[in-house]
């Protein structure tokens, strides 16, 4: 049996606003909100393209521990399945005392290839139509606008793939 293929990434989300175009009438100027925020969440995902499956995990920081708790839940919901995660370089995705549960096996992608990780195009997708243009009030409002967004996903896993499968994937 062939192991399941997931692109792991992990992104923040915050109440620093990022305005970015959008449509208005001839002559007008939108008004946008702006909020200079130093609050943030950092968010874990995965995605698989071929099956358009998403995975998340909000968490406090980003290090080794935190990657190794993210990879124990992806592998407990996928029931243990034999997995293969493409990870970037970052040094958490390489510490010695990441913990991979048995059932994974990681790849480091090549450095400075972000086009080569369908989970970047989550992120953007997750900011396009769920967070651009807005002014959080508080943490929490992110954390129900990311969960909105991760469910709509769930529901949806054609809209994973369009973003998520590249021409370039095989999967004999």
């Amino acid at each position: 049996m062939k192991p399941e293929v997931w692109f792991e990434d992990e992104a923040y989300f915050g109440r620093m606003s990022n305005p970015v175009p959008c449509w208005a009438p001839r002559k007008t100027r939108p008004l946008l909100p702006m909020q200079r925020q130093k609050q943030c969440r950092s968010v874990y995902g995965a995605v698989n393209p071929l099956t358009g499956g998403v995975f998340e995990m909000t968490a406090g920081r980003n290090n080794s521990e935190t990657t190794g708790e993210f990879l124990r839940a992806l592998s407990a919901s996928r029931g243990g399945a034999r997995m293969l995660v493409f990870l970037d370089g970052a040094g958490w995705h390489k510490a010695k005392g990441l913990a991979v549960p048995a059932n994974a096996r990681l790849e480091i992608l090549p450095p400075y290839s972000p086009e080569l990780n369908p989970s970047e195009h989550l992120w953007k997708h997750i900011r396009t139509h769920h967070t651009h243009n807005r002014a959080w009030e508080s943490l929490e409002e992110i954390d129900t606008a990311l969960r909105e967004a991760f469910a709509s996903l769930k529901d949806n896993p054609q809209t994973v793939k369009s973003f998520s499968l590249f021409d370039w994937m095989v999967y004999d």
